[in-house]
């Protein structure tokens, strides 16, 4: 990450807005906002397989699996404005694959830590889980509040986004899709 070009973008910025960035509040605030990058952008940098810990369980666990209500923020490529929200995912294990619960947490922010959109974002959870766990199926799904559209715009504060991806027998199966549906989206709590 080139700290020292994002510090000289921000002073560009504050220059163009009509701000002074040598007031006494704005001084140290192009070295703040270089620092804040490196932090929620990190996940340009990492992969998320070092998260991936798959257990490798004797008994052949086929049961649904549910994940919720994982803590998610992220940056909308549009307007570099956060979204925040969380993410739900259930998968059924297959051939005695199973992953440590709190892996799910850290794949959500590795793929969340980069300038995204939030239907990427859930497909790229699924698709890596789909593909690396092995599982009959897996759904994420993931609700978001947008500053862009809190803000800016529409100023529809308050408004959330649900976006959704199924793999496996999760798309495939009626019957399966229903009910992680249900349990994911609160109706079968």
């Amino acid at each position: 990450m080139d700290k020292k070009r994002i510090e000289a973008a921000v002073t560009e910025i504050l220059l163009a807005v009509g701000e002074n960035p040598e007031r006494e509040g704005l001084k140290e605030t192009p070295k703040r906002v270089a620092k804040m990058y490196e932090e929620i952008f990190s996940g340009l940098h990492d992969d998320p397989a070092r998260h991936l810990k798959i257990f490798h369980e004797p008994e052949q666990h086929n049961e649904l699996v549910i994940v919720r209500d994982i803590p998610l923020y992220s940056v909308c490529e549009h307007h570099l404005l956060p979204f925040i929200g969380a993410a739900h995912i259930a998968y059924i294990p297959q051939k005695g694959n199973i992953i440590g619960l709190s892996k799910f947490a850290r794949i959500v922010d590795c793929f969340a830590r980069r300038p995204q959109v939030q239907e990427r974002l859930t497909a790229q959870i699924a698709d890596f889980l789909f593909e690396n766990l092995e599982p009959y199926g897996v759904a994420v799904i993931i609700e978001a509040e947008h500053l862009c559209m809190t803000m800016r715009g529409a100023r529809a504060a308050g408004s959330k986004t649900q976006t959704s991806a199924l793999r496996g027998i999760m798309r495939t199966d009626a019957k399966s899709r229903s009910e992680v549906m249900a349990l994911l989206t609160g109706s079968g709590r």
